[in-house]
């Protein structure tokens, strides 16, 4: 990973260690939606809600895609961030899995509420033992506060961040803010962006 790449992953990483309650506050939002036109700097969005926004990308904002994993490439000492459900007997079912690349080891550590869907969380953490299970893979997580337990469905999407670039950004793509902000004309202001590219969506 270059230094460039490396600084690009650690903001967006920052950002994303960053709960629901923060995004949702002092004007920020996340927003998932699908890219309907593009106008400069301005991409006019519909969210996954059905609103339509205009998103304008602050200068030198860096864009990045994914690229499709599997399960196979989640093995233990890795350091990885989960999106999972909360099961009756206090597990996680991981709903998405992102890989983060070894010099990013250690950003957002923790475990947190998400919004991907009602009740949803998100855990970045070290991946101290994986075992197979009836379920599925098991896989024990350990951050700096506690660990947690998953269980990883064979049908879990699981990828890793890549370089973009403003090509990328086009009509029909599929698009993941993690804190845009919100101006005063009612548009949004993107620091960075993630987009699906190649057949692969942003899962988070």
């Amino acid at each position: 990973m270059t230094i460039k790449g490396l600084r690009i992953g650690l903001a967006f990483i920052a950002a994303l260690a960053g709960t629901s309650a923060v995004a949702q506050t002092s004007g920020m939002v996340r927003v998932r939606g699908t890219i309907e036109s593009v106008d400069g700097q301005t991409l006019n969005v519909k969210t996954r809600d059905g609103a339509a926004v205009k998103v304008k990308l602050a200068d030198k904002a860096p864009i990045r895609t994914v690229v499709k994993k599997s399960v196979a490439d989640v093995k233990q000492g890795l350091f990885v961030g989960i999106t999972a459900m909360p099961q009756p007997d206090g597990t996680q079912k991981a709903v998405e899995i992102h890989i983060f690349p070894e010099a990013l080891r250690g950003t957002g550590e923790g475990h947190r509420p998400w919004d991907l869907m009602p009740n949803s969380t998100m855990t970045n953490a070290n991946i101290e033992t994986e075992v197979a299970s009836a379920g599925g893979e098991k896989l024990v997580l350990k951050y700096k506060d506690g660990e947690k337990t998953f269980i990883v469905p064979e049908n879990v999407a699981v990828v890793m961040f890549a370089p973009g670039s403003a090509a990328d950004l086009k009509p029909g793509a599929k698009i993941f803010i993690v804190a845009a902000k919100k101006l005063p004309d009612g548009s949004l202001e993107a620091p960075g962006i993630t987009v699906g590219a190649n057949g692969v969506d942003p899962p988070m």
